[in-house]
């Protein structure tokens, strides 16, 4: 458990995750999104009298793919119920999900932290269930409007165990569920458009005393916003204990602009909800065969990924870590290792240049101006001693702000690596004659503090070249010469 002075913080997660099919998961209507609201709203995701729900069979297989990955509990049989509350934006009335029969038992998931300890995070259960649709309220000057389009689209919500103390575990636990959605395939991970969203159960109590009374903040939909959600509730918390006040159970909202969060609701309980088992749909019969098809189709999943990054690439685990764990990174990392012919200059790129510029713009590397192609080109470039590292930073930025690849670039602003010793030797000379101090200051030094002082004259040669000159060659000339 961690500490906030004389408190611990216990919290789990509920985090909901959209799942990637074509249609609905009771309806065969499209789950495209970014059309005119309500284009996608057939009379079965409005429940109307007279329609039939029939269960989406690919919903159930990724359902079923996010457990075996999870090494979880796989139902052989599931069932479907109706939660019963009233919404604007859920036109039936009632939310078709699972609650005592669901399609994924329990599981755990091992995360890594930034100390390199390692947790692992039981899952209790995952269960399918619909989407709602959603209310807009900004474009209506006091009227609310409905947009039906994402009513009825397939989630998957995992309930975790209360195993977490603390953001950093929280963070951690969301990334690699995050990571695992997305390595299989069943979800595209767009927090942005809240294609995953997390739910945060928290609580805090004295050291040894039971678990405190914990509060949920709803709809979370980044890992920083969900870093600051968590703080300000546990400081929220603690401060009303300390008080002599209670915590109220209760459903809160968090404002990542502002940094501030409200109550929304008090927390209703199951039985608020009225489940019963629903009439219209049978329920889910999954055959030994099918689980095990499945399970010999899964795509390579993060832990596997990151060992084979150890083996492969001969990186550390901190960076085979770092570059695994989201599917897009991995796959630009290794497009650019594969072009560039050098793991390890690729993964230092990845994780240094590009992921600075990617923060600085708040894009995702599958945005990046820069194609993993026309960095593994540049990295090549640098091999083959075309340009030097400090020229390399300078064609990158070239490359990010759209002029072309790193070949043209270098060829059209003449940026090649000057490699001609007759002309670098010239250039040598003159610095030395220049220096005649630095040069007596050199010669009088010991082995070790020459390495040091050595730097002077390269950084005069670098500058007199425009930083073109060949690094290596300018030690070399220079150690001979002095």
């Amino acid at each position: 458990m961690s500490h906030s002075g004389n408190w611990e913080v216990v919290i789990g997660l509920e985090v909901h995750v959209q799942l990637a099919t074509e249609s609905k998961i009771f309806s065969g209507t499209s789950t495209r999104t970014g059309d005119e609201p309500n284009r996608h709203a057939s009379l079965i995701d409005l429940g109307m009298p007279g329609t039939l729900p029939v269960v989406n069979k690919e919903a159930i297989r990724n359902a079923i793919r996010f457990g075996l990955a999870v090494n979880a509990d796989i139902a052989r049989r599931s069932v479907f119920e109706r939660k019963n509350y009233f919404y604007p934006d859920l036109p039936k009335g009632y939310q078709t999900t699972q609650l005592a029969e669901p399609i994924v038992g329990a599981g755990e998931v091992e995360v890594q932290l930034e100390n390199g300890d390692k947790k692992v995070v039981r899952i209790h259960h995952a269960h399918l269930e619909e989407d709602a649709g959603k209310s807009l309220h900004e474009d209506f000057h006091g009227q609310t409007g409905i947009d039906l389009n994402r009513a009825g689209t397939p989630l998957i919500e995992i309930v975790s165990e209360p195993d977490m103390s603390g953001a950093e575990d929280a963070v951690a636990f969301a990334r690699k569920l995050h990571s695992i959605v997305t390595s299989l395939g069943i979800c595209d991970g767009d927090m942005s458009q809240g294609n995953m969203r997390f739910d945060v159960n928290i609580s805090v109590r004295r050291p040894g005393e039971p678990l405190g009374t914990r509060t949920e903040t709803k709809n979370l939909n980044s890992f920083r916003f969900m870093e600051k959600a968590i703080a300000l509730e546990v400081a929220r918390q603690i401060d009303v204990l300390e008080d002599g006040g209670e915590i109220v159970q209760e459903t809160r909202l968090y404002n990542g602009e502002t940094n501030t969060a409200r109550s929304m609701r008090t927390k209703e309980d199951a039985n608020d909800y009225r489940y019963f088992p629903c009439p219209d749909l049978l329920p889910v019969m999954v055959s030994e065969e099918e689980i095990q098809t499945l399970r010999d189709e899964l795509p390579e999943l993060p832990d596997a990924r990151k060992a084979r990054y150890i083996e492969q690439y001969q990186l550390s685990a901190y960076d085979a870590d770092l570059l695994s764990g989201s599917i897009a990174t991995a796959r630009y990392f290794e497009t650019a290792a594969e072009h560039g012919g050098d793991a390890k200059l690729a993964a230092n790129w990845v994780m240094g240049e590009l992921a600075a510029k990617l923060n600085a713009e708040d894009k995702d590397i599958s945005d990046s101006p820069v194609s993993a192609e026309h960095l593994g080109e540049l990295i090549q470039r640098l091999k083959d001693g075309t340009i030097s590292s400090k020229i390399a930073k300078q064609v990158f930025e070239a490359c990010w702000n759209g002029e072309g690849s790193p070949d043209r670039i270098i060829e059209a602003q003449g940026l090649k690596q000057m490699s001609d010793s007759g002309e670098l030797e010239k250039i040598v000379d003159q610095v030395i004659a220049d220096s005649p101090a630095q040069v007596e200051d050199y010669r009088n030094a010991d082995d070790a503090k020459r390495k040091k002082k050595i730097g002077f004259f390269v950084g005069q040669v670098m500058k007199a070249t425009q930083g073109k000159a060949n690094p290596q060659q300018v030690n070399q000339l220079l150690q001979q010469k002095l």
